[in-house]
């Protein structure tokens, strides 16, 4: 007996997070459907000229946010961004640099070399 395989699909909502767009700010026709495992890959593949400008100018989704400003989402949060932004208002927020974007960059700092240490730690200790 032959299986027969049917095509793996997803929400709209998983797929523009795998896409890294906000899905609000995309098309109707994306919204409403759903997205089979083939059509995320070409969407990856070859992105529409609609993905493109997403993802150069925005709005963003948090995640996104925090990486483009070196903060971690919770970092966002504190720092009252709850929202998407566009790549406009992240390059504002860049320059006016406030006191809690500095603070939240520092913090992340120390947590990514706080990570970098443990690591070494287990690796000197799995040598040993």
């Amino acid at each position: 007996m032959k299986s027969h395989q049917t095509a793996q699909t997803m929400k709209p909502a998983t797929a523009a997070k795998k896409l890294g767009v906000y899905l609000p700010a995309t098309p109707a026709e994306f919204q409403e459907g759903v997205v089979s495992r083939t059509e995320l890959n070409a969407l990856q593949a070859d992105p529409p000229a609609w993905l493109r400008e997403l993802r150069d100018n925005g709005p963003h989704p948090r995640p996104v946010v925090a990486a483009k400003l070196g903060v971690s989402i919770s970092g966002l949060a504190r720092g009252g961004i709850t929202e998407a932004l566009t790549t406009e208002q992240i390059d504002a927020l860049k320059t006016a640099n406030p006191e809690w974007l500095q603070k939240e960059r520092a913090t992340q700092a120390e947590v990514r070399k706080e990570t970098v240490r443990i690591k070494e730690k287990k690796r000197t200790e799995d040598e040993a």
